[in-house]
């Protein structure tokens, strides 16, 4: 292997990256191996003795940054103001996730002078596009190193006998099947009986939200208050985002609120089977999308549409960093400009519902629209606007006949 003298891995202590580094050691002849660790809001316990594991699996130095405000404010609020949502499902929580993951993996290597980035993602999936992609936009001059790509190992039991050879400690097994993902925004589930798209999810796969069919018998009612499509307080409680998305969580969990399961087309070509848990991001995009209803006229919501789903596909293949990213977010700030107003959502068995709804900015107008008496609108005016939107279909139908 080409000389390496120092890497930066981003390390979760989990038996992919527990492997990792005693891998590099092994393999990149001796290199330093710094480890990286980005706090996206995954949970206090996932972080709990992180560095002495990072250590006393060979790395020099254990890096672990605070991301959490900056991931809420900077990547989702932004993403969820233009609409985007991933397949008609999909709220892109792992998604979003890694362009602010990788830039601050970046900002260490530069810092610490590292020759090399590193990630433990497979092969198969979509986080190794946007690891890399991002490397590649921000520090080209990097060398990235995908182990999954490179080593003999295929399998978790390959795993975890590499690390038993070594006497290196984990605290994975053969029995936990599943891989998950978590930040503050969600967590997925694949792996297990999810292989097979034909088995329910068993009561072990979910682990944040209620069954909806144990929820409680009572709804809750939450008001969301939204200026410029970004959640700003909570049942009248001015919060950070971070600190709106942890409450929100914490809320819609108990009702078993923001549970998907869907087979989705990975950027790679494949599909796979996941399970998803959002539960205050469900709430937040139900209030979003209450807020869009008012403000935008037609031509506007499917433009905002078109905006949202190309976004969606963007974030989803890792093109973050890139002019077309640049460019649909300005076009999404235009339209979220107007966006302001108050939500009241009901929280009940799984289900988010906006069911109270006002905006400063509302085009909708009770006295336009009632079905009462009115002095606003005169219904004959309606004839005329009909024969010219459909004059192309007379015009069409007439000129056949004329054939004939």
């Amino acid at each position: 292997m080409s000389k390496v003298k120092k890497v930066v891995l981003a390390y979760s202590g989990g038996l992919d990256t527990s492997a990792i580094i005693p891998w590099l050691k092994e393999t990149y002849d001796d290199c330093e191996i710094i480890a990286f660790c980005a706090d996206v809001g995954q949970g206090a316990e996932e972080l709990i003795g992180l560095e002495e594991k990072a250590l006393a699996s060979g790395a020099s130095e254990c890096h672990i940054v605070d991301l959490k405000e900056e991931f809420v404010k900077d990547y989702i609020y932004p993403t969820m103001a233009s609409g985007a949502v991933y397949e008609g499902t999909y709220l892109l929580g792992t998604s979003m996730a890694r362009p602010i993951i990788a830039k601050a993996q970046v900002e260490v290597a530069l810092k610490v002078g590292a020759d090399a980035v590193c990630h433990g993602c497979t092969g198969k999936g979509n986080d190794q596009i946007r690891f890399e992609s991002c490397f590649a936009a921000l520090a080209p001059e990097l060398r990235v190193i995908a182990p999954w790509r490179e080593w003999d190992m295929v399998s978790r039991e390959d795993l975890l006998d590499y690390l038993a050879e070594r006497n290196i400690e984990s605290a994975a097994s053969a029995t936990k099947i599943y891989s998950r993902d978590a930040n503050a925004w969600h967590i997925s589930h694949e792996g297990g009986e999810l292989e097979d798209p034909n088995n329910e999810p068993s009561k072990g796969v979910w682990t944040l939200t209620v069954d909806p069919l144990d929820a409680p018998d009572e709804p809750e009612y939450v008001t969301i208050k939204v200026e410029n499509a970004r959640v700003t307080a909570v049942d009248g409680v001015e919060l950070s985002p971070y600190a709106a998305l942890m409450l929100l969580n914490e809320k819609a969990a108990k009702h078993g609120v923001g549970r998907i399961d869907i087979t989705e087309n990975r950027t790679v070509g494949m599909k796979s089977r996941g399970c998803y848990e959002t539960p205050g991001g469900t709430v937040m995009v139900t209030a979003l999308r209450g807020i869009d209803e008012l403000v935008h006229d037609k031509p506007s919501r499917r433009w905002r549409d078109q905006v949202g789903q190309e976004f969606a596909h963007l974030v989803y293949d890792g093109r973050w960093f890139t002019p077309l990213c640049a460019s649909l977010l300005a076009a999404s700030e235009s339209l979220a400009s107007d966006a302001n107003g108050e939500v009241v959502v009901r929280l009940y068995k799984g289900q988010a519902v906006a069911v109270k709804k006002k905006s400063p900015n509302s085009l909708y107008s009770e006295e336009f629209a009632t079905f009462g008496d009115d002095n606003v609108y005169d219904q004959k005016h309606a004839e005329g606007f009909i024969r010219l939107y459909s004059l192309s279909s007379r015009i069409r139908t007439l000129n056949s006949k004329a054939k004939k």
